[in-house]
């Protein structure tokens, strides 16, 4: 497989994101969803920040209060033994098999802007913010679809109760319009098909089972874009392979002569998350065609390895052009980067069921 590394990678670093809140800085500008508009790329860049903590033996943990439109900021000792700090991201209790209590930072999205596809600027506002009761720990992982003149952009909302998804349409990405939860916690990674398949909308979507199964992934369907059902397992892990761990949806599915291309990720069980593809049937989204046994990005340049969480690449979004497919990935949940492939040297690569 080739691959060519855009040379100016990383894109977007948090270096190049100036701080919304004040006492915060920027620990992650990454996991964007793209899509063009107006000649130019545009990417949703999830961006993370965290409060400066003056004193080392003080974890702090922001949270958005909807009832006054505030961030609440919380501070932990880092002796306190009723607590895991082990993972820079979260804040456990310990004994507790609930996940994690708080998170160390607060996600939102914003809007990069590119005429090239390489060097971009950031909006000094967020685009979508933390609005509600199910977004009170942020809002991460953004993807965008593009359905006639309409920007569907659908984004993992945290807080308490879990980890759904949520849409959001904008026209012209000025005004917006929230439209609400369509999937439940806990799910993520959802991709909307950009048109209609014999009279209905598709999305994959990938939920975390906690009695027994994987979590992996599925498909689901609609006549609205905002209530779905009619849920089908789509794809499953492997053992010993490169998705052995866990996978979900990646860059929005987009149409080739042989089928629908998904790429999507998938991560061994040490934690490492590459890219790969699935072929779906272009008439029957749910039946899958082929899969990729090997990975056809994966974590080797530096700044794919090191960073916030290392041997991580993760895209939200691609641009395709002719047989060239620009995929926009997340490396390291920390930076913004871009890598060309050609479609038809993926497809020649898949493996037929």
């Amino acid at each position: 497989m080739n691959v060519y590394r855009y040379e100016q990678n990383p894109l977007m670093a948090p270096a190049d994101v100036k701080p919304y809140h004040d006492g915060f800085e920027v620990i992650g500008a990454f996991n964007a969803g793209v899509t063009t508009f107006n000649d130019e790329t545009i990417m949703l860049l999830r961006v993370a920040e965290r409060p400066i903590s003056e004193d080392s033996a003080i974890v702090k943990a922001p949270i958005y209060n909807p009832q006054t439109n505030q961030l609440e900021i919380f501070e932990f000792k880092l002796d306190d033994p009723a607590y895991d700090f082990s993972d820079p991201r979260v804040i456990r209790e310990n004994g507790s098999s609930q996940g994690f209590k708080y998170l160390t930072s607060l996600s939102y999205l914003r809007i990069a802007r590119s005429k090239d596809g390489r060097s971009f600027t950031v909006d000094d506002q967020p685009f979508i913010y933390p609005a509600n009761e199910l977004e009170t720990y942020g809002i991460e992982d953004p993807r965008i679809t593009k359905i006639d003149d309409t920007y569907y952009i659908y984004f993992s909302a945290v807080s308490p109760v879990g980890v759904g998804e949520s849409l959001v349409s904008t026209k012209d990405f000025a005004a917006k319009e929230h439209l609400g939860m369509i999937f439940a916690p806990e799910n993520k990674d959802v991709l909307i098909f950009p048109e209609k398949i014999n009279g209905k909308y598709y999305a994959i979507h990938r939920p975390v089972p906690k009695s027994n199964g994987n979590p992996e992934m599925w498909i689901a369907e609609s006549t609205n874009l905002v209530h779905w059902g009619n849920h089908k397992f789509l794809l499953g892990l492997r053992d010993g392979m490169w998705d052995s761990g866990r996978m979900g949806g990646g860059a929005v599915p987009f149409k080739t002569e042989k089928g629908w291309l998904e790429l999507y990720h998938g991560a061994s069980k040490d934690h490492r998350y590459c890219m790969g593809a699935v072929l779906l049937d272009l008439e029957d989204p749910t039946k899958v065609l082929a899969r990729s046994d090997n990975p056809i990005l994966e974590p080797e340049a530096p700044y794919e390895v090191e960073g916030f969480f290392g041997n991580v690449v993760f895209s939200c979004g691609a641009v395709v052009e002719g047989d060239v497919v620009k995929m926009y990935y997340g490396v390291a949940d920390t930076s913004m980067a871009c890598a060309e492939l050609s479609v038809q040297e993926i497809l020649d690569s898949l493996t037929y069921l």
